[in-house]
């Protein structure tokens, strides 16, 4: 089953099934491609910048920063539900129309934290945004998709993914930068500025259209064992790392510049491996390069374990990390795509709840093993999950 442009389908004779057969083919423009990773670029800006200026936030609303740090927590939850429930609800909509309305939800969302009053109105905001980046990420990528044949499709996935990379690097640096000088509801704004071009930018896109399916028939993708497996290979391989990030300072037993120079290793690290990974795809398959990444994510935590209060040694060992995470997430979209292709838009916003639940395990587990063994206690927990992603990511849906 390949899909199409909504350009390329002609109109039916009355009693003729509508399909999702081409009549020709279509791809998206390399340029078709950035002007999609403009806007995951976007969010993953938003969440590293609010990462960063937690203690100004939480001082702002007069809340605790443990307090403020839920926010996150808020956002990785509703994100993970909204997800694969919007990609099921409007399932049958334009893809550019799906691409803008979510950036329009997530522009009231950072508008509604820019200017909200206390805690509880930046937590609505959180809300919004949530629900416009679960809108807009899933269907960036299941549009990169859809408009790519099998050959050019991980390299595609790839472009977009870079947005989400190269945020990483610019994310915590500019999260830094703006709360020094401007606080932190000025960098809310900036995000509005890139939102909106974002939203603009999708219209430059050719309308594309998903396979026509019931609501029901959608809901198939939750109950494919092959999509599980899948699933829950991108749930294990990224908990480790999201556990590593959420408690680098305490990892490395230092803050500022340290923890800087460490994700800027670590955001240098995934774009080299989000750039390397097609190449990976297209040379073995998917599931290579996730092994592979499951492995490398699995080394370099327990290698960690050893140089993480070496500024210079635990930056090294955070490019290895970020490197390892970059040759995962591109795989396992692919891999979704070629396992079922007509319910794919649901199953990629399905793996989008899975990265954020990863987010929200990799913070518990890790507050839990910070508590029972100290610092030294989490890099190692890390491994031990590496160790869980290597034995799901060899033996789940071992075809592709």
């Amino acid at each position: 089953m390949k899909f199409t442009s909504n350009a390329m389908h002609t109109a039916p004779d009355v009693g003729q099934a509508i399909t999702a057969e081409p009549a020709a083919p279509r791809t998206l423009r390399t340029a078709d491609l950035v002007m999609l990773s403009i806007g995951t670029f976007t969010l993953g800006v938003d969440g590293f910048v609010l990462s960063g200026l937690l203690p100004q936030v939480a001082a702002s609303l007069h809340v605790s920063v443990s307090t403020a740090g839920q926010l996150t927590t808020l956002f990785a939850l509703v994100y993970a539900v909204g997800s694969p429930v919007i990609a099921a609800a409007a399932g049958a909509w334009d893809r550019r129309v799906l691409l803008t309305a979510g950036m329009g939800v997530f522009v009231a969302g950072m508008i509604v934290q820019a200017t909200g009053p206390d805690f509880a109105a930046v937590a609505i905001g959180r809300v919004l945004a949530a629900l416009g980046a679960a809108a807009y990420q899933a269907t960036a990528y299941s549009t990169a998709g859809i408009l790519s044949d099998d050959s050019r499709r991980a390299r595609s996935l790839a472009v977009v993914a870079g947005g989400s990379s190269v945020a990483i690097v610019a994310g915590l640096p500019f999260g830094i930068l703006v709360g020094q000088a401007w606080g932190w509801r000025t960098a809310m704004w900036v995000l509005v500025v890139l939102a909106v071009v974002s939203a603009l930018a999708v219209w430059l896109l050719p309308p594309v259209h998903a396979p026509q399916l019931s609501l029901r028939e959608r809901g198939k993708a939750l109950a494919d064992r092959r999509v599980l497996g899948i699933l829950a290979g991108t749930v294990t391989v990224l908990t480790p790392v999201f556990l590593v990030i959420a408690y680098l300072p305490a990892i490395m037993r230092t803050s500022g510049a340290s923890i800087v120079a460490a994700m800027l290793a670590y955001g240098a690290g995934q774009v080299t491996g989000t750039i390397l990974v097609p190449r990976l795809i297209r040379r073995r398959s998917a599931r290579t390069a996730l092994i592979r990444g499951a492995c490398g994510i699995t080394a370099a935590a327990a290698v960690l374990t050893a140089t993480r209060t070496t500024d210079t040694t635990a930056a090294i060992t955070m490019a290895a990390l970020g490197f390892s995470a970059g040759l995962t997430i591109v795989p396992q979209q692919h891999r979704l795509f070629a396992t079922v292709p007509k319910l794919a838009p649901v199953a990629v916003g399905l793996n989008g709840s899975g990265i954020y639940i990863a987010t929200a395990l990799g913070a518990a587990v890790g507050g839990a093993a910070l508590a029972i063994g100290g610092s030294a206690a989490l890099a190692t927990t890390a491994a031990v999950i590496g160790l869980l992603a290597i034995i799901v990511a060899t033996t789940a849906n071992r075809r592709v």
